[in-house]
């Protein structure tokens, strides 16, 4: 195993700079790490080596002429699986576009490329972005490195352990109810959800348009700060898209400091159903806030009791409206046309043998939700919903700057212990919808370990467009974690019992 593959990506942009490595020995230190763990934790469904090393020559090159695209120029990452890629799959984890390859790249991956990072490869992810485990992907579950008996989170739990493995030092995400930020706290990584319409959602394959939002997953707070101001920012192509310029996030990430900052501490987000553990750690990280300079207030948001509820309205209704063209005739599979099918025979076999049960699941409720004479009733019910929980959202932030909850109820639980419980399953991203919902600023810090060696995460969720003060409070948690702890949070891979991955 190289060294290189433990460091952060600022850490190897350094060395890069001081041309002390070269991007094509860094890249194929990281592809020859996939190699010996990939089979073990299935973070990749696929990988272009020749891509990446060709890649990886070119920022080489480029460096030499002393054209540096930024500061990440040659840094290996890797893609979840639901965003376009020109000469590379998007499956979305699903049988229904298996080895479909793109016309054109996502705006995020065209930013990533023409700021010269080198693209390793796609992530595994829970099918069309459904699931809080990853386990309902058409092409096997991914595994925590952790624990390999257990999940790496949803949906984007390939980037989430692709990243703790140390077989990439960056990765995209996207998260529509938690799909970064709780694989980040289960794996022990940053994961970051920037404000909806903060970085472009075009060429992201979607599941719910008014929730997605693609971000960074890396193992240091300045890694996702440098990687999110290169995806961030306003893309013409995306409707949604922000026309306002990002705060400076590296600075943020790299000030540790939280004197007066007002923290407001989520009463909500505890109690029942929350492992003793993630509380304690949680109470740990708030009081080393306080210590830190912060004031810290307690803060009510009654309405994110109706949070989960409305989210699964909201969601399945937008999702069913984004799955309908996989009908056979516009886009992906089809099957069951031997010339007596007739077309709505050809849709329902292919869609039945396309897409798995929690797709199914998720379509059903979705399209039930938007059937004449309920969708008033259920629909249009959830986004009055989802207006007071913007509202709880506005009068917090009148209170305090952040607000700060653990980032799930619980540690990774074991593969196979909820696919027959799809409630306990929603209940993982209790804590993250609410910031979806509401479109605001949120992410995920590693602030320890349980009692079993399990990972729990700090959620801090920040006021739209206000991003750098998630990077400024993640910048200090890191900070009292590494010196505490070590560098095991924060830098090194974590270890599956007493021997490490690799």
């Amino acid at each position: 195993m190289s060294e290189l593959i433990t460091k952060s990506a600022s850490e190897l942009a350094d060395l890069l700079a001081d041309g002390q490595i070269k991007s094509v020995e860094l890249t194929r230190a990281h592809l020859e790490q996939i190699q010996a763990v990939n089979p073990k934790v299935n973070a990749f469904l696929h990988v272009d080596a020749d891509g990446a090393l060709a890649a990886a020559a070119d920022s080489d090159a480029r460096r030499a002429r002393g054209e540096v695209g930024s500061a990440l120029d040659g840094i290996p990452i890797a893609i979840k699986d639901n965003f376009c890629t020109t000469g590379m799959p998007t499956t979305c984890g699903s049988r229904m576009l298996e080895g479909w390859v793109p016309p054109y790249d996502a705006t995020a991956v065209q930013r990533l490329k023409e700021a010269g990072l080198v693209i390793l490869g796609k992530t595994n992810m829970d099918e069309f972005a459904m699931g809080s485990s990853t386990e309902t992907s058409a092409f096997g579950p991914s595994r925590n490195p952790w624990d390999l008996e257990r999940v790496p989170g949803g949906s984007g739990g390939g980037s989430s352990a692709a990243v703790a493995a140390c077989l990439t030092p960056l990765a995209l995400g996207s998260d529509t109810g938690g799909s970064i930020r709780q694989p980040g706290a289960v794996t022990g990584t940053v994961g970051v959800k920037p404000t909806y319409g903060g970085v472009s959602r075009y060429g992201v394959v979607a599941m719910a348009s008014s929730l997605d939002q693609p971000g960074p997953v890396t193992r240091t707070v300045l890694d996702s700060a440098l990687l999110h101001e290169i995806i961030g920012g306003h893309d013409p192509m995306d409707s949604t898209s922000i026309a306002q310029s990002l705060p400076a996030l590296a600075d943020a990430a790299q000030r540790c400091d939280v004197r007066g900052l007002k923290v407001g501490v989520v009463k909500e987000f505890g109690g029942e159903g929350y492992e003793p553990d993630v509380e304690a750690r949680f109470a740990e990280a708030v009081q080393w806030l306080q210590d830190g300079g912060a004031e810290v207030v307690e803060v009510s948001c009654p309405h994110f009791e109706y949070a989960l509820a409305a989210y699964y309205l909201i969601m399945p209704a937008e999702l069913s409206s984004n799955l309908a063209r996989f009908d056979a005739v516009r886009y992906g599979l089809r099957l069951g046309d031997d010339g007596r099918n007739g077309m709505e025979a050809v849709t329902a076999i292919t869609r039945g043998q396309g897409f798995g049960k929690e797709a199914k699941r998720r379509l059903i409720i979705g399209t039930y939700a938007l059937s004449s004479g309920y969708h008033d009733q259920f629909y249009g019910s959830a986004q009055k919903v989802r207006t007071l929980v913007a509202g709880d959202f506005d009068r917090a932030f009148a209170q305090c700057d952040v607000l700060v909850s653990p980032t799930t109820p619980t540690v990774a639980f074991k593969l196979g212990e909820r696919t027959g419980d799809p409630m306990a399953m929603y209940k993982a991203d209790l804590c993250t919808i609410p910031s979806n919902l509401a479109g605001n600023a949120s992410a995920s810090f590693p602030i320890g370990l349980s009692a079993a060696g399990l990972p729990v995460g700090l959620q801090v969720i920040a006021p739209p467009m206000a991003d750098d003060r998630c990077y400024q409070v993640g910048g200090f948690i890191e900070a009292k974690v590494e010196s505490d702890t070590g560098p095991l949070l924060a830098k090194a891979a974590p270890i599956v019992g007493s021997k490490a991955v690799w």
